[in-house]
């Protein structure tokens, strides 16, 4: 007789894998950490391929410390941290050290906005003039020999959809060639890789320009944008990531709350994800994952500046594009919500059509700077049979990921998600090889068990 409901149990398994997983009013609220992998049609041999994957990445000093984390219908099938937080201290790493995220912010970022769009307070297409009128509504066409500029005006208005997508043309081309000029004349720095010298400000900043470093609050950063031409008209480029910054400030605008104060009301208290943040009190600053390089086979450390800017007393500066922190499993929730096409933790964060909209619509022209194949929604990557980072991988999945290396994928069609953190500025590319690696977990679709 167990042998039977042992038999029904994993039949009802693979009936709900091969569907998508369950029923729309039995979408997971919490994530099933003890699954019986088994039931799963999981193998333990191929979990332990993992397992052995990612520690020959830490012993082969490719990577410090690696955490990742895959659910398939909620189920959490693997959630492990392996090498060092802190390398010289011999410190091991767990799944609960914070990450510094980067671009990941950006997701979280759009979904908040969108949540002014369901409130009816402002739609994906309308200009972004009907609620800051300076914002540039003319292209740079020639920077002259004295440094002058010649432009036209724009051939359609900028929208929010723009701002999501980047392909507003803010601080682009020949934009971001003479604001580079002007922060090279007043020696600021002018990329990651150029941290300030001496005490550095509070929050993490972008510092692509040197702009970023002079001001207290994103609204001073972006008025000082708004003073330039745009480097394309809005919708003909691709151009990274200076538009979510934008796309931030109007939250603030049109909410009349701080982004940090709009962000945590809307996503991150309603998903439980209590240990992501700008800000942190001091104590928590030794939960962060010390960050890295690999040269010559060596591990070199790096510039703490981004985890220390985490803490200090003037916490006004938060940018839209970058500054959320946090562990592996926090973002995970996210990323659950968004395959439960907005809801989790019993918490409706999204309307379905609005989670449709952010992840299957190309809001980039065919031909663009992200290269062949490149597709971008409202916030999100889209992968497609052109552009994926490993074949197996869904042409219904969307990504993206943080500069220090931390991936995310959201795979509707194997009703899954995989995040893969490390925290490294210099690295090997080691993602493709990890993710291949979890499509093997999977039942065969054709009914191989």
């Amino acid at each position: 007789m167990k042998k039977i409901i042992a038999l029904l149990m994993l039949l009802g398994t693979m009936v709900a894998w091969q569907c998508g997983g369950p029923g729309k009013d039995k979408l997971p609220q919490e994530f099933n950490f003890t699954p019986d992998l088994n039931l799963l049609g999981v193998d333990p041999e191929q979990v332990e391929s993992i397992d052995s994957l990612l520690q020959s990445f830490v012993d082969e000093n490719k990577h410090s410390c690696i955490t990742a984390f895959i659910a398939k219908s909620g189920n959490v099938i693997y959630n492990k941290a392996f090498g060092w937080k802190d390398v010289e201290n011999r410190i091991p790493a767990t799944t609960e050290d914070y990450y510094v995220l980067f671009s990941q912010t950006k997701a979280i970022t759009t979904a908040a906005f969108m949540t002014l769009v369901e409130k009816g307070l402002v739609a994906v297409d309308d200009p972004v003039s009907k609620f800051f009128p300076g914002i540039p509504d003319r292209v740079i066409t020639k920077v002259n020999p004295d440094g002058t500029y010649e432009t036209c005006p724009v051939t359609a208005p900028m929208t929010f959809a723009h701002l999501m997508s980047h392909s507003s043309g803010l601080g682009a081309g020949l934009v971001g060639e003479i604001r580079r000029a002007e922060a090279e004349r007043r020696g600021a720095p002018a990329s990651f890789s150029e941290p300030p010298s001496g005490t550095a400000p509070c929050g993490q900043r972008s510092y692509y320009y040197g702009m970023e470093y002079m001001f207290p609050t994103l609204e001073e950063v972006m008025l000082d944008l708004a003073r330039y031409p745009l480097g394309f008209d809005p919708g003909t480029e691709w151009d990274y990531h200076i538009s979510t910054n934008m796309l931030a400030y109007m939250i603030e605008r049109i909410s009349g709350k701080t982004l940090r104060e709009y962000v945590k009301e809307t996503i991150l208290e309603p998903l439980g994800m209590e240990h992501t943040d700008w800000y942190y009190a001091s104590e928590e600053l030794e939960r962060f994952v010390k960050p890295y390089n690999a040269v010559d086979g060596k591990l070199e450390p790096y510039t703490t500046m981004f985890s220390d800017g985490t803490v200090c007393e003037d916490q006004t500066y938060c940018e839209g594009g970058l500054g959320l922190n946090g562990p592996i499993g926090d973002y995970a929730r996210f990323c659950q919500m968004m395959l439960n096409k907005g809801t989790f933790n019993g918490r409706r964060i999204l309307k379905a059509k609005t989670v449709e909209l952010m992840t299957t619509i190309n809001y980039l022209p065919e031909v663009n700077s992200g290269g062949k194949g490149f597709r971008f929604g409202l916030g999100f990557e889209l992968y497609n049979e052109l552009k994926k980072p490993a074949p197996a991988v869904s042409n219904t999945a969307y990504a993206w990921g943080g500069m220090l290396g931390t991936e995310y994928m959201i795979d509707p069609e194997n009703d899954m998600i995989v995040l893969y953190y490390i925290n490294m500025f210099k690295r090997e590319f080691t993602y493709p090889k990890f993710l291949s690696k979890v499509y093997e977990l999977l039942p065969d679709k054709e009914g191989d068990y």
